[in-house]
């Protein structure tokens, strides 16, 4: 059994994190879930908590909360660590050092295989800030996935839609 961390983000693809969850906890392996605030207005911390079997990490600093683990533990613990999905916002924290949440704080210490898989709408996708900062994920070891192009759920058309759960799950178990 292996441990795996998963950070959801607060984007309409957050759903899609629940297969991928329910996925890995088939195959036997410990999945523990770190959700942002904005990713808790898409799912509720519940379902993640159901699905995986552990109590879900929403905050750094709630003492009444028993996920109370340090991100310095969480990271030491995790055999490979994943974001899905991995908005423009987390991409550009974790590309600049920004530390200000679990998540991001978490990303910034992780040592073990990284997996991002991005999801947002083509316009912020396809942006030269957001492809900078793909890269400098890239060249500092996060391994980032591509985007699958279609219907978007703004009704746009083009890349940036989460590929789907059974290829991420592929991905993340690559490295295992």
């Amino acid at each position: 059994m292996k441990n795996i961390l998963i950070g959801v983000t607060g984007g309409i693809a957050a759903y899609k994190a629940i297969e991928v969850v329910n996925a890995l906890r088939k195959k036997g392996h410990n999945v523990r879930v770190v959700m942002t605030k904005s990713a808790q207005e898409f799912i509720r911390p519940l379902t993640f908590q159901a699905i995986s079997g552990n109590q879900v990490i929403t905050n750094m600093f709630d003492a009444d909360d028993s996920s109370h683990i340090s991100h310095i533990e969480l990271a030491k613990n995790a055999d490979v660590f994943a974001i899905v999905p991995a908005t423009a916002n987390i991409i550009g924290k974790m590309a600049s050092g920004i530390a200000d949440d679990m998540l991001s704080t978490i990303a910034m210490v992780v040592r073990c295989p990284s997996v991002i898989a991005p999801a947002m709408n083509t316009l912020m996708y396809e942006n030269r800030i957001v492809q900078e900062n793909i890269g400098k994920l890239k060249s500092r070891g996060f391994t980032v996935l591509d985007t699958d192009s279609g219907l978007l759920a703004c009704g746009d058309t083009g890349k940036g839609k989460l590929l789907p759960w059974e290829t991420i799950v592929a991905e993340i178990e690559r490295f295992l």
